[in-house]
């Protein structure tokens, strides 16, 4: 062998291979997105290609390799097909022999439109890259490019992605986790440009309904100041906001420059659908900081093939949950009595889930993967959300850190300080270290908090937290009570299905099942409307015979009614608050960080 040769074979070697992706729709209508990827420089005989089962920010293995259908792969230099098959759920292998470029053809069915899948039809193409793109193993970080053929030239296309100069309809992703983290929208929606602390941000606006857009920036511009201010900083060159406009749905998803939002198409005239809107909005650019830079250990570096675990969600998400009722009063968006309003109802959701009592918060967190996405009719015995007690919990720490410090500090100097710890640099954090961050922010040991409230299941002391500032919470019956029977009923194809029992009520003790049918009460015909109001004829303590099917077989079932449950909470002042109390409350709901 010639030394010009050794050296073109060693130069050879080292070139890694290059990867690139085409993106196309010819027919929209048929919900396929038609994918080709190209490798080429490639070395070796086979080629592995895994599609990832999970997307960051939804913690639940979706097993999006299911869409997948029509997969061929040929050899582009050599002009001939190549041996394929699967080795798992989403494990693919080419047999590439001597081949050195590599195209790969398939067809995804995209037709489920939330923010953590794809969607295609006549109007507009979604997807996240989780859902549509193939990762090697051992080049997860190597540069990709992604080409987008749009069925129309109308059609426009918006991500946070870079263009690449030179090619049409062309973006690059630094590696593959970038890749996953920037999700397309092509299509006819509407593009807002505007301009915050010197950044350039956009707003996609795709479907029909009564948004208005101006007053979405306008209000949009004061969540990002608010929020910057918080933390100091804008930690990217550029924001996306990509807003799906809906029948019904509901839900955001947050990534490093950008955020997708599903929400209902009619739901911002009425001022408190709004009002969650914009919290929404707020949550999702939170997590720009809290989740996609101020991350769990266990997320610092992804596992796309199986859960990732981690007991600190109620942080990433809890916490985040706090924030997105807190920022919009500090924007000055709503008033302190909105805020309370929104509180009174986090707190009654809360306080009438009965898994409160029987799982922790920490595991809450840590099985978000086979349960909070996975409910059925006991779940609300068996567990608790971590965004819910999350929230709550965070609540509790921000009074108790602002109580001890005159208002001097608070969970924001909690939040500043994971910034600066473990955020700029993309550090992940360990349970511990939260631990002592929110520690040193306090000043006090915590770990009784942490045992009793996050670790276990004692009840959290609303009172004792909000006694300093001047509140107190108040648990509220109807003005004509019922006595509890501990179930929940819904009228479904004219029956009367039973869908929820409580464990220990009345019902559950009688031995009356969800999916049960509700046939009577005392022989009387009852229905899920009128279930309540015929309640309110009988005491607690008094007898009563319900009539179900079950499973078909007609049962009469005896049950002893219990006293009135609270219908809902309210965070109400107290009589004659002192000065300090006043003062407390003041620099926690009215002061701008």
């Amino acid at each position: 062998m010639t030394k010009a040769n050794l050296i073109q074979q060693q130069s050879s070697s080292l070139t890694l291979p290059i990867i690139s992706y085409e993106v196309a729709m010819p027919q929209p209508t048929s919900h396929l997105f038609e994918v080709t990827l190209q490798v080429e420089n490639w070395q070796s005989p086979t080629l592995d290609l895994k599609m990832p089962v999970w997307t960051p920010g939804s913690y639940l293995v979706r097993e999006y390799a299911r869409n997948i259908q029509d997969f061929v792969a040929h050899s582009s230099d050599k002009n001939q097909s190549l041996i394929s098959r699967k080795i798992s759920k989403n494990h693919w292998q080419v047999k590439t022999s001597t081949c050195s470029k590599i195209t790969v053809y398939y067809r995804v069915f995209a037709n489920e439109l939330s923010v953590r899948t794809n969607h295609l039809d006549a109007t507009h193409g979604y997807f996240n890259g989780a859902a549509l793109f193939f990762f090697i193993p051992g080049l997860e970080k190597q540069p990709i490019e992604v080409t987008i053929l749009p069925p129309n030239p109308d059609w426009k296309i918006t991500t946070s992605l870079p263009s690449v100069a030179g090619k049409n309809n062309t973006f690059k992703a630094q590696d593959f986790d970038t890749l996953v983290d920037s999700p397309f929208e092509i299509g006819i929606h509407r593009l807002y440009n505007f301009e915050v602390l010197g950044k350039p941000h956009q707003l996609a606006i795709w479907g029909e309904g009564n948004a208005n857009p101006e007053k979405i920036i306008e209000d949009t511009k004061k969540i990002i100041e608010v929020e910057a201010n918080l933390y100091g900083e804008l930690p990217y060159e550029k924001y996306v906001f990509l807003l799906h406009l809906s029948n019904n749905g509901f839900g955001g998803l947050e990534h490093q420059n950008s955020c997708s939002l599903n929400y209902p198409r009619f739901g911002f005239r009425a001022k408190d659908k709004y009002n969650r809107f914009i919290q929404l909005v707020a949550h999702e650019f939170f997590h720009l900081w809290n989740v996609k830079r101020i991350r769990p250990k266990a997320l610092e570096t992804i596992d796309y093939e199986r859960e990732n675990y981690t007991t600190s969600l109620w942080f990433s998400e809890g916490t985040t949950s706090y924030y997105d009722l807190l920022i919009p009063l500090r924007a000055g968006i709503y008033d302190d009595k909105t805020f309370l309003e929104n509180l009174d109802k986090e707190i009654t959701r809360f306080l009438t889930i009965p898994g409160r009592k029987v799982q922790p918060l920490s595991e809450s967190s840590f099985d978000a993967w086979i349960k909070l996405y996975r409910r059925d009719a006991n779940s609300d015995n068996s567990q608790i959300s971590y965004y819910l007690k999350g929230e709550l919990v965070s609540l509790l720490l921000d009074l108790l850190i602002r109580e001890r410090h005159n208002n001097a500090r608070s969970l924001d100097d909690v939040m500043r300080q994971m910034w600066q710890q473990f955020g700029k640099e993309e550090i992940g954090f360990t349970p511990e270290q939260l631990h002592e961050a929110i520690e040193s922010v306090a000043g006090i040991d915590l770990s009784d908090f942490f045992e009793r409230y996050i670790d276990g299941t004692d009840e959290l002391p609303f009172d004792k937290y909000l006694e300093p500032f001047g509140l107190q919470l108040k648990s509220i019956l109807e003005e004509d009570p019922y006595p509890y029977l501990g179930m929940k009923v819904q009228a479904e194809n004219n029956k009367q299905v039973i869908k929820f029992v409580e464990a220990g009520s009345p019902a559950g003790v009688a031995g009356i099942d969800a999916d049960d049918e509700l046939l009577a009460i005392n022989g009387m015909r009852v229905t899920a409307e009128l279930l309540n109001e015929r309640l309110k004829d009988y005491q607690a303590g008094d007898i009563i015979q319900v009539t179900v099917f079950h499973q078909d077989e007609l049962r009469t079932l005896t049950v002893q009614l219990a006293t009135p449950q609270p219908s809902r909470y309210e965070i109400v002042r107290i009589e004659n608050p002192s000065n300090i109390q006043k003062q407390n409350f003041v620099g926690w709901l009215e002061r701008v960080n």
